[in-house]
């Protein structure tokens, strides 16, 4: 009886944290989809349409936490989605996580969300790897903002990720030179129930949208249905 007693308190317990965990992952997803559909509501302010409809990719991380970027480094959670093939409908969500040292400018201790579009299937095939630093492993540069790219400089053209910051409602183009983003498996597993890789859910399409994730979905096809580049078939 004792035992029967044990396993049950056990299976409870790992159900509630199980659950609590898959919260998490469907609260940084509604997250992210809010944080879209804020940037790009104001289009003077938000990323230039051109180049949305150029990436092949955008990743959002909400800010969970008080970054301390800058001296300090920093850390976040976020979800990357991509187009299908690299140029039809976006497709479901890869979890990450994002660290790292300096990012080019010091905001202290205020929180702020972190937007990024990637540019090219390269850069995007380049992300799936298990650890990836910006700026090394791939070319990073400060997003331009704004209704379009006139503006935007070779540095930022060639790039093969632009970012972006939100901090007290301002968002800007950001460094994220030196961020190490790696790839967040067990969110991954808890969103999908099933252990699955980033490359399966990015490029291979063999992975539907889940539920929690229809919001970005909505958004990222709001502001930009079309565009992006094929992959190659090698991704």
């Amino acid at each position: 009886m004792k035992k029967l007693l044990t396993i049950l308190v056990c299976l409870t317990s790992c159900g509630v944290a199980l659950a609590t965990a898959t919260t998490k992952e469907a609260e940084r997803l509604q997250r992210a989809a809010t944080i879209l559909t804020e940037v790009m509501g104001t289009p003077e302010k938000a990323i230039p349409q051109d180049l949305l409809n150029k990436a092949v990719c955008v990743g959002v991380i909400p800010s969970e936490m008080k970054f301390a970027l800058g001296v300090g480094g920093s850390f976040g959670r976020g979800a990357l989605v991509c187009r299908r093939g690299g140029n039809g409908r976006w497709g479901p969500p890869s979890m990450f996580t994002v660290g790292g040292g300096s990012f080019g400018f010091q905001l202290g201790g205020e929180a702020t969300d972190l937007v990024f579009i990637v540019m090219n299937p390269s850069g995007a095939q380049k992300l799936v790897q298990s650890s990836v630093k910006l700026g090394a492993d791939a070319s990073a540069a400060a997003g331009p903002v704004g209704r379009n790219a006139e503006g935007a400089t070779d540095i930022q053209l060639r790039a093969e990720i632009l970012s972006y910051s939100r901090s007290r409602g301002l968002f800007a183009g950001v460094s994220l030179q030196g961020a190490v983003l790696k790839q967040d498996d067990d969110a991954n597993r808890r969103l999908y129930g099933r252990t699955v890789v980033p490359k399966e859910v990015l490029f291979r399409g063999g992975v539907t949208i889940p539920r929690t994730a229809r919001p970005l979905d909505a958004a990222l096809s709001k502001y930009s249905p079309r565009g992006g580049a094929p992959f190659t078939q090698a991704s």
